[in-house]
């Protein structure tokens, strides 16, 4: 059965790359801010470039905070993108200005330590064994990154009757989250529309849990 994939239209991102993407994993895609779209669909993309602060003004003013939110109350699947993904944390610090993100996860987006930033071009990943994402991917596997600010603490640790999400690394300057599954929620900080043969299989890969 096709799957129906809305990638949310709020200003940010390159949603005709991720369209394009998304298309050749066999997905009927949609690009829209309509919220019963983005509600009803099968899976949900969240993409985004540029600042934390812009993103998240724009997510909220199609009141896709409010989406995400409803879509992981009900179990249904959200693909965060670079940042896309980092508004899904508690909060973003940029130039000195603290803001508040999504909150789906704890932790801070803050500028990488490095020599050269941003860091823009292919790397590798450390995903771990069961990654569904990563499934039938070489660990020496390249992705494409384009970002000067990450996430350097993963701070949601395993509890009783609690298991922590699968969390995958990457290294520039500095240790960062590059991907995160968490049952209906998951992410990349690289660009998995940009990643060739690569990303294409990531897509495949999530949209195969849609």
């Amino acid at each position: 059965m096709t799957k129906n994939v809305v990638i949310l239209d709020y200003g940010s991102g390159n949603l005709r790359s991720a369209e394009r993407a998304l298309a050749r994993t066999g997905a009927q895609v949609t690009v829209t801010a309509d919220y019963d779209a983005a509600i009803e669909a099968d899976g949900l993309v969240v993409p985004g470039v540029g600042a934390f602060e812009a993103c998240m003004s724009g997510l909220k003013s199609v009141i896709g905070d409010r989406i995400i939110g409803r879509r992981l109350s009900a179990g249904r699947p959200v693909l965060g993108i670079c940042v896309g993904m980092q508004i899904l944390f508690e909060r973003g610090v940029e130039h000195g200005v603290e803001t508040e993100g999504c909150g789906e996860w704890p932790g801070t987006v803050e500028r990488l330590e490095a020599p050269v930033l941003p860091h823009m071009g292919w790397n590798t990943v450390k995903a771990p064994a069961d990654s569904v994402l990563f499934a039938g991917l070489d660990a020496g596997t390249r992705f494409y990154f384009v970002h000067s600010y990450a996430v350097r603490d993963w701070e949601l640790h395993p509890g009783p009757g609690f298991t922590s999400p699968l969390v995958t690394w990457a290294e520039h300057g500095v240790p960062f989250v590059a991907a995160v599954e968490n049952g209906p929620l998951m992410a990349t900080q690289f660009h998995p529309e940009k990643s060739g043969d690569a990303g294409a299989a990531l897509l495949a890969n999530w949209v195969g849990t849609l």
